[in-house]
């Protein structure tokens, strides 16, 4: 059985990784990403949101570092903060919305993992893109939700997307 080094906070805000990766009581954990679809809808995504950030009041950021609690920081591959919280190195509060998107070899024990961090932390927007299977979820401590008429939103706030939108500008790229 292998064992991993740790490693401590300090070191790992101190450091850059190429991806980033998420840290859990000192063990850096990898990230799957880097097939173009994966890619193309964290793109997508960011532009939507981007578009929208003065209405919505927002900023959106990918592969921000999120502490979700002492010992724990996720990467998710979107992330949407209020536009009035001020900038940082780390994002230490609940964001409005962190979105992942799967790739392959991606596992739901993992991102159900994840999902509880955010959640956990107040997180009111938790979404789970897949662009293999062409669907999306609101995701939660209870699980996996597919919208019934395909748009994901945040409760409390203006954000929706439609998630045929998002298919739809993945197919013409």
């Amino acid at each position: 059985m292998a064992s991993s080094v740790l490693i401590p906070v300090s070191e790992y805000l101190t450091s850059t990784y190429h991806p980033d990766r998420d840290y859990i009581d000192g063990e850096l954990k990898e990230r799957n990403m880097g097939e173009e679809a994966h890619a193309e809808i964290q793109a997508i995504l960011a532009r939507i949101i981007g578009n929208h950030r003065a209405e919505w009041g927002v900023r959106v950021m990918t592969e921000v570092r999120v502490q979700t609690s002492e010992t724990h920081f996720r990467v998710p591959d979107v992330c949407v903060v209020p536009s009035s919280r001020p900038r940082g190195t780390v994002i230490r509060y609940a964001p409005t919305l962190c979105v992942e998107i799967l790739s392959p070899e991606d596992r739901m024990s993992n991102l159900q993992e994840k999902v509880n961090e955010y959640a956990r932390l107040g997180v009111p927007g938790i979404w789970v893109i897949d662009p293999l299977q062409r669907i999306g979820y609101h995701a939660s401590l209870h699980g996996f939700e597919q919208p019934e008429d395909g748009v994901l939103r945040v409760v409390g706030t203006p954000i929706e997307i439609s998630l045929a939108g998002i298919f739809a500008e993945l197919d013409e790229s």
